[in-house]
This record gives C-alpha cells, structure tokens and sequence, in this order.
C-alpha cells in the first residue's frame, strides 16, 4: 500500500510537472515547440523572465504547478485532522494551510503562501471562507466551473483506499466548499478513481467501470463518449483528434485560449450536460496505455489543452493502480531535488495517516455491527 500511495503521488507530480510546459498548447503546437514530450521540459516561454512580470511563472524544467501543490496541501490537512474531512475542514484547516504557510513554489523560486500560486477560482477558497464567511456546504456556488477540485481529489481516494463509494461522497461534501455543477462532480469521480486503483484486486476495467458507474449528468456522458472513443485505439498518437472530438459536445469551451476569459456564453457555468475535459481525458489516456503509467501520463502531455492537470490525475490513477515502482527512478529523483521536497516522505504521512483512519473506520463499523440484530 505504501508503494502505491508513492505511485499516486510521484505520477500526479511527474504528470504535473511534464505537463507544465506543454499547457495551452495545441498537439500541432507542441510537435513544433518540443517534438513529442516524454521527459521534463524547459518552458514553452521566457516571459516569466521579463522584468515587471507581476506573475513570473517558470512553467517547466520539472516544476510541479498549483495542482500538486494543492494535493500536498489536502494530505498535510488529512494528517493535522487524522480523520475523514467534511466542507467544514476545508473552510478551516485547507484555507489556513494554503493562505497563512509558506511552502517553496518552484515556479515563483521562493517561498510563499500556496493562494499566491493559485488561479482566481481556487483563491475563492479564501474569499468564500475568510471573507464572505458562507456557509462551507454552499461556497462553491458562484465560483467559476473547472478542474480546480478535481486535481487535488486524489488525497480523498487515498484516504478511501479500497471504497471508491465513500471516496467519492466524501469529495462531493469537501468539493462543495470549492466548486459546483460538473466541477464538483469530477471532483468525486477522481477520487473514487484512485479509491479503486488502490484496491489489492483493482484493474484497468474496474476502475474505468467506477468511473462509468458513479458519475452522473454530462460527466457520465463525457466520459462514456471519450471512453467510447479510445477503444478503437492502441496508442494515443492516433487517438487525439477523436478524443477531441468526442469530448467537445460536453465541453463548455470550445477553443482552450476563451477558458481565462469571462462572458463567453454559457463557458465555466453551472450545467447538468456539460463536463470538464481534464478527467475524462485522463481516464482515456488510461484506457490506451492499458493502465501504464508512464504511457498514460505522456499521451496526457502531448494532448495538450490543460495537459499538466489530465497528466497529473491519469499519472495519479495509473500510479495508484501499479505503485512506485511504474514509474522512471531518475523521474522521482529529478521531482524531489527542482521542487525542494520529498514525495517519498509525504507518502509516509500519507500512509501513516490512512492506517489510522482505516483503523478507525473499522472500530466504527464494528460498533454499528454488534448494534444491529441480523
């Protein structure tokens, strides 16, 4: 269990930071920046160099982003709390871990708070709960609908090892305080995902089955329609245009450039058949590297659009399904030593952690048992 906790880390972290310089990018747009990308990557810009840049981000080199960012900052509140989290927990413990601690941000090269990194709607966290003081249950209303729960979910599958059920109601009540609408409901897919990768007895189809099985409106539809789509493929270099294309219909946003941009129509609201594109993009570049992990977080790389997000939660569920060992040592090392920390180290806690709540779990459950007459 201990190796698999460190695949899902190290493979959300190496996704990540692979996927950092090709962000934004068109597949044509990479082919011509980078060729195709299988390792860590300089920037696909110099302007985080230019003087004045108010926002200098050196997006490459092997830097993680805000994504693992945030899963390092879920799992240090997992192990302040040592139990299962509710919205409550986010509105208290998440908002101090990411607004008053300062970590190292490689693409800022300092130590700062982690809300200096984070795009507007995750520093809604802050707004909603230290600002607004909403209830933790509803703040995600109002808040613009992308991925930005869904990429730090995969500390609640850890947590939920094994039960992908529970992983995936507890991400609906802790995304509540963050995201609403398909946001929120990718949110609870992704840590099922990675619940059910972390099974002993887990397989490529079980876990894209719990995807299938659990979620619901236009994100089960996204993801049938991708899945649908990747199973007339055996590599992802072919794969790209019709992943596209069957994932479009369900996609508030048509071209990846509109996403930062507000009054676009309809783009990043609230709708019952719409889907963000990162999760089931993800699980399709599972699907066609047949649960390989290293396959699963290039093809995310090299599909381009938020490619650092879809590499990081399929290098997440792939790394959980087949644990450390799956992926490239000079890649672990190569993550630890740029971002200054040891994911090997923060899967111990991790470990340490989900034993003691699994212990717990098991007391509680036994309680309920000798309670009830069969």
């Amino acid at each position: 269990m201990l190796g698999k906790i460190e695949g899902v880390l190290y493979g959300g972290a190496i996704g990540d930071a692979m996927g950092s310089p090709t962000e934004g990018l068109t597949p044509e747009m990479i082919m011509s920046k980078f060729g195709t990308v299988t390792t860590f990557r300089e920037p696909a810009s110099d302007a985080w160099k230019e003087p004045g840049n108010m926002r200098p981000l050196e997006k490459g080199n092997g830097h993680i982003t805000d994504d693992t960012l945030m899963v390092e900052a879920m799992l240090k509140v997992y192990a302040k709390k040592q139990s299962h989290l509710t919205a409550y927990d986010i509105a208290e413990a998440l908002v101090e871990e990411i607004a008053e601690k300062n970590v190292y941000i490689p693409e800022l090269r300092k130590e700062a708070p982690v809300i200096s990194r984070l795009y507007y709607p995750e520093q809604y966290l802050f707004l909603r709960h230290r600002l607004a003081n909403v209830d933790p249950r509803e703040a995600g209303q109002g808040n613009m609908v992308n991925c930005g729960a869904a990429m730090y979910m995969s500390p609640v599958g850890i947590m939920n090892a094994g039960d992908p059920e529970r992983a995936y109601q507890e991400a609906i009540d802790i995304a509540g305080a963050h995201q609403t609408s398909y946001g929120r409901e990718a949110a609870g897919i992704m840590a099922a995902a990675v619940a059910e990768a972390l099974s002993k007895d887990a397989t490529v189809q079980s876990i894209l089955s719990v995807a299938r099985s659990l979620a619901k409106d236009g994100t089960k539809l996204a993801i049938e329609s991708v899945l649908d789509a990747a199973a007339v493929h055996l590599e992802w270099e072919t794969a790209r245009e019709d992943l596209r294309k069957a994932m479009e219909p369900f996609d508030t946003v048509k071209n990846f450039s509109d996403r930062k941009k507000t009054g676009k129509g309809n783009a990043n609201t609230p709708s019952r058949i719409h889907s963000i594109e990162e999760l089931p993009i993800a699980l399709a570049m599972f699907s066609i590297a047949g649960g390989d992990t290293m396959k699963t977080i290039i093809g995310g790389v090299n599909y381009g659009h938020d490619a650092d997000s879809i590499a990081s939660m399929g290098g997440a569920i792939a790394g959980a399904l087949n644990g450390e060992l799956s992926l490239p040592n000079e890649f672990k090392k190569e993550v630890d030593f740029v971002n200054k920390r040891s994911f090997k180290a923060l899967s111990q806690v991790a470990y340490t952690t989900m034993a003691l709540i699994l212990k717990n779990d098991k007391v509680k459950f036994e309680s309920r048992i000798n309670r009830i007459d069969f």
